[in-house]
């Protein structure tokens, strides 16, 4: 048994303790959280800063770590979507020792879970072999309704090559289906089969929704996909294809960089379980932009936090996801944030039981932001990892 103390401990599950104490068995299981004075002190490990459990990323492409630095900043979706599908071909080799790294820097950067979105299977060794736990997120691609049906048989194979307790199949991004796809997808998938889903990261997918306008029309022609089939539907994306998703099933939406406030209400009306998924640094790194966060808290939504790919980020570090939300929105209370980045994660991936809190029979790691002697997050602030 060790037992940590910082000058602030953030369970997430309870109120924050001045100079609280952790206790964990030698497997990184909680045994108990206690106020000072509760443990001999002769026994603690004393620290300066915060102590949290370990972060939730809720959605990554690990098997584009090779893409580091090879799009330019500031293209546009679009722009950055014809880059990636024609550049992400690199030897095997040199895709398995980037995703490797990438692997080892979110655990050293105090990430404890991923969610992951795949296309092929070249990113199960590495999870094999890891010590993050990973919900692998299989992409289904189609706007052909002759070619739903095999798509989705195709991810459903991909998804055997990973953990079965932790894996799904998902439709890509309304840009990249069709209402036939998301029509079958509805009858193909069981309750349990979470959904992630790329939403409105750039104001064209709403155009192309509302209008069948705008960029997107020319990346179809560039990439020769067939789109004679899709429709106007006079509104947003978010309310065109939500009605075609499973009520029941839990719904990550990620990005909603242009998700409105009408947007929000459609979803409310819905009555379904929905997290929203930000990841700011990655949406200032293709469109320079960032969700309208404040919308978001209105209607006490459940946020959550990802990094998105090194195709569009230079870090996969949640701390600077945080940072940058507190840099743009610095009436945020971090008692609430730092949620965003742990507990909700670890629910949305249905990962709660293990992670995302420092409560009594979890083994959710255990962080120390250091530089950290407030409730406030500076840029000053880093993360060392100690369990």
């Amino acid at each position: 048994m060790k037992y940590y103390s910082a000058d602030i401990v953030f369970p997430i599950a309870g109120q924050a303790i001045k100079k609280g104490i952790v206790a964990m068995d030698d497997e990184g299981i909680i045994k108990g959280v206690f106020n000072p004075g509760e443990i001999d002190d002769s026994k603690i490990e004393h620290h300066k800063g915060a102590l949290i459990p370990g972060f939730i990323n809720a959605h990554c492409h690990l098997e584009l770590s090779h893409m580091l630095n090879v799009v330019p900043k500031g293209t546009g979706l679009t722009n950055f979507l014809t880059k990636v599908m024609s550049e992400r071909h690199h030897s095997a080799v040199a895709i398995h020792q980037a995703m490797v790294e990438a692997d080892r820097k979110m655990f050293e950067n105090g990430i404890q879970a991923v969610g992951d979105h795949v296309n092929t299977a070249a990113t199960a060794k590495v999870k094999e072999q890891s010590p993050i736990t990973y919900h692998t997120f299989v992409e289904i691609m189609a706007m052909r309704k002759e070619d739903v049906e095999e798509r989705i048989d195709q991810a459903k194979e991909i998804e055997f090559h990973f953990d079965y307790k932790h894996t799904s199949i998902t439709p890509h991004a309304p840009y990249s289906g069709s209402k036939s796809l998301f029509k079958t997808f509805k009858k193909a998938v069981s309750e349990d089969n979470i959904i992630s889903i790329h939403n409105q990261e750039s104001d064209e997918e709403n155009k192309l929704y509302r209008y069948k306008t705008g960029e997107f029309l020319d990346f179809y022609r560039r990439m020769n996909f067939e789109v004679e089939d899709f429709r106007a539907q006079a509104r947003n994306s978010l309310q065109s294809f939500l009605p075609y998703i499973p009520t029941k099933n839990k719904l990550i939406l990620v990005h909603n960089t242009y998700t409105s406030i009408k947007d929000l209400d459609f979803v409310d009306r819905m009555g379904r379980q929905v997290y929203f998924c930000f990841c700011p640094k990655a949406n200032l790194y293709i469109e320079n932009r960032i969700p309208k966060i404040g919308n978001f808290l209105l209607g006490d939504h459940n946020i959550i936090l990802g990094t998105d790919s090194l195709a569009s980020n230079d870090t996969l570090d949640i701390l600077e996801e945080l940072k940058v939300i507190h840099k743009e929105f610095p009436e945020l209370d971090f008692n609430e944030t730092i949620k965003w980045a742990t507990i909700n994660g670890a629910k949305a991936l249905n990962l709660h039981e293990q992670f995302g809190s420092l409560e009594v029979g979890k083994r959710p790691g255990l962080l120390l932001l250091v530089g950290m002697n407030s409730f406030k997050l500076t840029p000053k602030v880093k993360v060392r990892r100690l369990r």
